[in-house]
């Protein structure tokens, strides 16, 4: 086996380059085996390796600096990069990240987890190396996908303009490559990237200086050279100020590098375009890309998967479900998502209702705005983003929806603790940005049930953006297809059940496990908290914190940061009106949560049922020993006054 003797890159760059071509088979094969059990992004990484294998051959990483796009395609990367044996303990607690990570090797240059970051990100990296004189190179590699981010666009447009010495190798997988072979073509590609060719050039453009005489020859050159090499649109690169190559058959690892060998001289800003086949090498990833995009656990031989019984829906299918339901009613409803169909529950959607269906692409800005758009038009807008992805919409959201009242229905999937896939993907600061953005409404369903009727709330919205946060994986096994859809009241919470001493206030499904917690306390104690669900951050509901207020204690449960969030809102009430409560918040403490089960984050988070028992019991030994020293006090000042005799 190659791949046993090869532990780093300098490994790497002592095989022979027709020894690469096997190589590659072995980690392909490798990464199916570790992914089997222990699942992972599988397609996009199988695609991905001669490419990944190409640049670390030819460049001199980590001195040489490698950029990935999004990161979900980088595990050849790290297989090569001392970490084949971490590899089999990838997205797990104890294990390494499923992304890049500067803080976990020398060789992931730039972290990652959202798209379109890549070229802006080494950008940053070319321009300091030539302010500091090191003379690294710098590649970044991004997907077709990830090429519709506006800020990779941003990229493109600053990088061409700065003439940096940087290479942009696009993963295109899902553009055919049939159209572009021949002699003339492999011809003519070989001729732009030959070093004698590009010094001649040079030498000519330096002796025709700075003028227009030398912008309409050079501009006569490229549409000459992009008419004859390539029909997949190198005339956009270069009209951002990049010279285009390609495109090449990015799976085929000898092609990789004889042509980033060429291309590795070349100053200034040069863009490889690569072909390649999602799920490259194992045919039931490269029949079905969506589905093996994240597979789970699977037979490696048979292609097999373990499909899940699920004891409940998934709160992303209850979304989709319920879009469908809203749009046979009322054709004004329409559903938007960044390039996230599936994974949010809408492709029974787009089959149903495509004239209603907008799949943006990964665009998170655009998507808010063009909801935004649509609402100003009359329609009804149902926007799904990720938690985390909505990030990048911040701006979209307060100027172009909020700030303009308009009627948008933003629904944020993966919203609270996440699991494997790590701190760039915890939905955990949705609550804490978005409460402070004037005439927004924020709720949080305890349930599938209460799910549903928040969303046929959301075709009453016409001012303002309405927020509904739910989280990844399963409801709680209500029976929400039979419930009525009933809209509920806007900033009105629930008393779930009554109690002594402590008041429980909850927003989201947290709410369920202080139920259960509450109810173990008082079987063993006879006493229990009041248990609230808030169900709206924004509005606050005065009501329950007029009830709450008559407690002496209130713990406060949400699966957002502690800091800005419903633990917050709460302080503001209690020292606004210098009441004499003590408030306690179990959330997503002040630090990113890493990759681990979401059973286990809660358990750090405190947010599992154990702990907010333990909470919750807490406080009424508190108040009981309080009590008894008060008592104990009373009776040592005056034992003979009335209630301290005994």
């Amino acid at each position: 086996m190659i791949l046993d003797k090869i532990n780093s890159p300098e490994d790497l760059r002592r095989l022979d380059i027709e020894e690469l071509r096997p190589l590659c088979g072995e980690i392909r094969d490798y990464i199916v085996r570790c992914c089997a059990d222990n699942p992972g992004h599988l397609a996009s990484s199988l695609g991905a390796v001669e490419l990944i294998v190409g640049l670390h051959y030819v460049f001199d990483t980590p001195k040489d600096k490698l950029v990935f796009d999004v990161g979900h395609q980088a595990y050849a990367h790290k297989i090569l990069t001392g970490r084949k044996e971490a590899f089999k303990k990838n997205r797990m607690p104890d294990g390494i990240s499923g992304f890049p990570n500067r803080d976990e090797s020398e060789y992931d240059a730039f972290g990652a987890g959202h798209a379109s970051t890549s070229i802006s990100a080494a950008l940053g990296m070319a321009e300091a190396a030539k302010l500091s004189g090191t003379g690294e190179k710098v590649v970044a590699m991004i997907g077709d996908g990830a090429m519709t981010g506006g800020l990779a666009l941003e990229g493109l447009n600053n990088a061409g303009w700065e003439d940096t010495d940087l290479l942009v190798v696009l993963n295109d997988n899902d553009m055919a490559i049939d159209g572009n072979k021949g002699a003339l073509h492999s011809y003519l590609l070989k001729l732009t990237t030959d070093p004698a060719y590009n010094r001649i050039k040079t030498r000519i453009w330096e002796k025709l200086g700075a003028g227009k005489f030398r912008n309409r020859i050079q501009w006569f050159v490229r549409k000459t050279k992009s008419g004859l090499v390539t029909t997949s649109g190198g005339d956009l690169f270069e009209a951002f100020g990049f010279r285009y190559f390609g495109p090449i058959d990015g799976n085929d690892v000898v092609e990789v590098v004889k042509t980033l060998r060429r291309l590795k001289d070349i100053k200034g800003p040069k863009i490889l375009h690569t072909c390649t086949v999602k799920g490259k090498g194992y045919a039931p990833a490269e029949s079905d890309p969506t589905t093996w995009h994240a597979p789970g656990k699977f037979n490696p031989k048979t292609g097999e998967r373990q499909v899940k019984e699920y004891s409940a829906s998934r709160y992303q299918d209850v979304f989709g479900q319920v879009l469908c339901e809203l749009a046979e009613k009322d054709p004004k409803v329409v559903g938007i998502t960044p390039a996230m169909a599936t994974g949010s529950g809408m492709s029974g959607f787009a089959e149903r209702f495509p004239d209603r269906f907008f799949d943006v692409g990964i665009a998170e800005e655009h998507a808010a705005t063009f909801a935004a758009g649509l609402a100003a038009g009359g329609m009804k807008p149902y926007c799904v983003i990720y938690s985390s992805f909505a990030q990048r919409a911040y701006d979209e959201i307060i100027h172009d929806i909020a700030l303009q009242r308009l009627g948008v229905v933003l629904c944020l999937d993966r919203a609270g603790l996440v699991g494997e896939d790590g701190a760039t993907h915890q939905g955990a600061f949705d609550m804490a940005s978005l409460r402070c953005i004037p005439d927004t409404v924020i709720a949080a369903p305890k349930d599938e049930t209460e799910l549903k009727r928040l969303l046929y709330t959301g075709t009453g919205i016409k001012d303002g953006p309405f927020v509904i946060r739910y989280p990844r994986g399963l409801g709680e096994g209500t029976d929400w297809r039979n419930a009525t859809p009933e809209p509920l009241e806007i900033g009105k919470g629930e008393k779930i059940t009554d109690g002594e001493e402590v008041a429980v206030l909850a927003l989201g499904p947290v709410v369920n496990r202080a139920v259960e917690a509450a109810e173990r306390l008082r079987k063993e104690t006879g006493k229990g908290p009041a248990i609230f669900n808030v169900r709206f951050l924004k509005p606050f509901d005065p009501g329950i914190m007029e009830e709450a207020a008559r407690f002496r204690n209130i713990l406060t449960l949400e699966d957002g940061c502690l800091k800005g969030g419903l633990f917050s809102e709460v302080s503001e009430y209690v020292a606004s009106r210098g009441l004499d409560i003590t408030v306690k918040g179990l959330g997503i403490p002040d630090r990113f949560i890493t990759q681990a089960p979401v059973t286990r984050q809660r358990e750090l988070c405190g947010l599992d049922t154990e702990r907010i028992y333990s909470e919750i019991a807490g406080l009424f030994q508190k108040l009981l020993k309080k009590f008894w020293i008060i008592r104990i006090n009373a009776y040592l000042c005056n034992p003979f006054a009335k209630g301290n005799i005994h």
